[in-house]
């Protein structure tokens, strides 16, 4: 114990990434007046997993952590596609879920946007696209914005792509 104490001290606290911070901290900055100007300062996400691992959630759990803290920029998950001004879909488009995503779709007031995470919604980078159970790529079904690629995209990942989403919109 005492050989790791000593190797602490004389390296210092190595989880530490100053770049990367500051280039976290900027990119949330612009996340930020994006949000505060397209969504009058508060962007909600209804997220569906339509059939997937849950390694796209889990990432998307990590956002709502201190280091990442979307809350603070202006960004929440809602429970009712009724609140949402996005729906972001991951997952392979099963052929049970297919419904309750149009469903989702439908109840979303307008203007209404659809951002797709990881490599499943998309069938050409996915594993199961022979399987009887799938119904389709996403993109064939509803109007989708934006792809955020990953198997599972980083959570800093998922952060450039709201941001590049959110600049390509008018």
């Amino acid at each position: 114990m005492i050989k790791f104490w000593k190797k602490r001290i004389k390296n210092s606290i190595l989880t530490e990434h100053l770049e990367y911070d500051k280039e976290l901290t900027n990119i949330q900055k612009e996340l930020k007046s994006f949000i505060s100007k397209k969504f009058a300062s508060s962007l909600s996400i209804r997220m569906i997993d339509s059939g997937s691992c849950n390694a796209c959630e889990s990432e998307c759990n990590a956002l709502s952590n201190p280091y990442y803290n979307l809350d603070r920029l202006g960004i929440n998950f809602v429970a009712s596609p009724r609140h949402a001004d996005m729906l972001l879909v991951s997952g392979v488009n099963t052929f049970n879920m297919y419904h309750h995503l149009l469903d989702a779709y439908l109840q979303m007031p307008s203007p209404k946007y659809v951002v797709t995470l990881g490599d499943c919604p998309i069938m050409s980078q996915n594993v199961f696209d022979e399987s009887f159970a799938i119904v389709g790529d996403v993109a064939k079904y509803l109007p989708v914005a934006y792809h955020i690629s990953g198997c599972p995209p980083s959570p800093n990942d998922i952060i450039v792509g709201l941001l590049e989403f959110l600049k390509r919109l008018k």
